[in-house]
């Protein structure tokens, strides 16, 4: 399963993007980061990029991941969205109103977040059915 899904991660650590790129590289997904949603969404909107999850920070310069959520709800519908924060619970409850798919508070255990791929994955996967 892992070898055919695609992940866009957004973080505006960049200590953070390498882990999760290496981690999830590692484990055989297809992986493509963006500094910040503003990226985010150049990146999604390349004709010739398609993927299955995006993972996104919440507190981001230019276009937050709140933001992010909202836009690519309506405009990729299809795809699952993980918003991770580590600012608490408002973050959070405002990722859940833009209807991401789950909501992780950092610090985050890599294979934790691997297993919400993977279940989000197979969800995509059984209705697809």
């Amino acid at each position: 399963m892992a070898g055919t899904c695609r992940l866009l991660i957004v973080d505006d650590n960049e200590d953070i993007l390498s882990t999760f790129y290496e981690f999830f590289n590692s484990m055989n997904y297809e992986v493509k980061t963006a500094i910040d949603g503003f990226v985010a969404l150049k990146v999604l909107r390349d004709k010739s990029n398609s993927f299955d999850c995006l993972i996104t920070d919440l507190v981001m310069p230019n276009i937050s991941g709140v933001g992010l959520i909202s836009i690519v709800k309506k405009e990729y519908p299809h795809l699952k969205i993980i918003a991770m924060t580590g600012y608490g619970d408002q973050p959070g409850a405002l990722a859940s109103e833009a209807e991401a798919d789950v909501v992780l508070f950092k610090p985050i255990d890599l294979f934790k977040i691997e297993n919400t791929v993977s279940e989000l994955m197979n969800l995509k996967t059984d209705k697809q059915k």
